[in-house]
């Protein structure tokens, strides 16, 4: 009997699950982009370093310092943007994570835009810029894919935030391309991360450590998110769109102000006080400390008290990166099957970047000390990722739970 051909051939399914076979790093999301996250860090600001102190070229025609402010922006923080959203929105949506393959191929486009805006005229701007900017629209339709088909629309916010950010450095390519200021570009890619830290942050940081508090059978627990955390969310929005669109306005640091004291109000309820002896859920309140602390350190500014650089790094380097640091460090622990408990090691990589994060802001401040303060912030920076890196590279590479 002659078998009739079919006519519609069903379409392959993109692979999806944790990897069993294959290298250990491609298993899960985070494992490669918390590891390149961390490289990257290092990596970023010894060349920073040195093209302050021995002139080194880096970044090419962009020069060095919108390279710096790009690749601390959209290339260290993108990538730990990235392993923690394909870990945390396959646990939000119920769905399995992208893994293998696909996983390969994302991580891949977004080492190709490291390299290729270290020396852009290599390949040529409008490459370079391609290579670089599209990874981040990648990202989106993978987390946006997840979210729809979970039916997890309260987590669309989590979508604009990204979007936002893809917009924030296609936007910062165009400008500085254009020989324009790229200060928009840069305060929308902040603000963007700020806010995705607070909506992220206002899950993570109370349920963790609702669950430390309860293994030790407290009854002081994190208030439940209720319409203050809604109205501290909103609050903190209408103050990023005003730095981001009107800065140096009276609106933006009102509206600053008010954000910083509902933040602080956020952060008081979620009881984080009583996490002192377990620095892996403390330094998640200290990470999210930085945004009230960013939100007075813009109304400050606007009101010419603080200078608009030292406001910036408030953001960058403590509310970014303290809580990057925490969340990949914490989400390492968990998903590797090591226990939920800091080391010595960890508590000292936290620690090094809070006094980086305390000591950018004040090279602003007193210019005199500028240099030696910018070498330090840097070496502690450097300290607090590489710690990070020589405890847990291994883990990520080689452990499978």
């Amino acid at each position: 009997m002659t078998q009739v051909p079919t006519a519609i051939t069903k379409r392959q399914p993109v692979p999806r699950g944790i990897a069993r076979s294959g290298p250990v790093i491609f298993s899960y999301g985070f494992r490669p982009f918390f590891l390149a996250a961390g490289l990257w860090a290092i990596a970023a600001m010894a060349l920073w370093i040195g093209a302050l102190a021995a002139g080194w070229e880096i970044g090419g025609s962009y020069g060095g310092a919108y390279w710096h402010a790009h690749e601390m922006l959209f290339g260290y923080s993108s990538a730990a943007l990235a392993g923690f959203l394909l870990t945390a929105v396959p646990n939000w949506t119920g769905r399995l994570p992208v893994s293998g393959t696909p996983l390969i191929v994302l991580f891949a486009l977004w080492c190709a835009g490291r390299l290729a805006l270290l020396a852009p005229d290599i390949l040529g701007i409008p490459l370079s810029i391609a290579i670089d900017a599209t990874f981040l629209p990648l990202l989106l339709a993978i987390c946006a894919r997840e979210i729809v088909a979970g039916r997890k629309w309260k987590d669309l916010k989590i979508l604009a935030g990204i979007l936002a950010l893809a917009l924030a450095n296609l936007g910062f390519h165009l400008l500085v391309v254009g020989g324009g200021d790229a200060g928009l570009a840069n305060r929308l890619g902040v603000g963007a991360f700020v806010i995705l830290v607070t909506i992220m942050g206002g899950r993570v940081v109370p349920s963790f450590t609702r669950s430390w508090l309860v293994k030790r059978h407290s009854i002081d627990l994190p208030a439940p998110y209720d319409r203050f955390d809604t109205v501290a969310l909103l609050t903190g929005l209408a103050a990023l769109l005003l730095w981001v669109f009107l800065p140096d306005t009276v609106w933006t640091a009102m509206a600053s102000l008010l954000a910083a004291g509902l933040h602080l109000v956020r952060l008081w309820r979620w009881r984080g006080w009583q996490s002192w002896n377990e620095k892996l859920v403390l330094v998640l309140h200290l990470g999210y400390a930085f945004v009230p602390l960013g939100f007075l350190a813009v109304g400050l500014a606007q009101m010419g008290l603080v200078e608009a650089t030292a406001a910036l790094h408030v953001f960058t380097v403590g509310t970014i990166g303290v809580m990057t640091l925490a969340i990949m460090s914490r989400a390492t622990r968990g998903h590797t099957g090591l226990p939920l408990a800091a080391t010595g090691m960890t508590t000292t990589s936290y620690a090094a970047l809070i006094v980086a994060a305390v000591l950018r802001p004040l090279a602003s401040v007193w210019p005199d000390f500028a240099t030696e303060l910018l070498s330090a912030t840097g070496l502690c920076w450097i300290i607090a990722f590489a710690l990070y890196v020589i405890e847990y590279g291994p883990v990520l590479v080689r452990r499978r739970r």
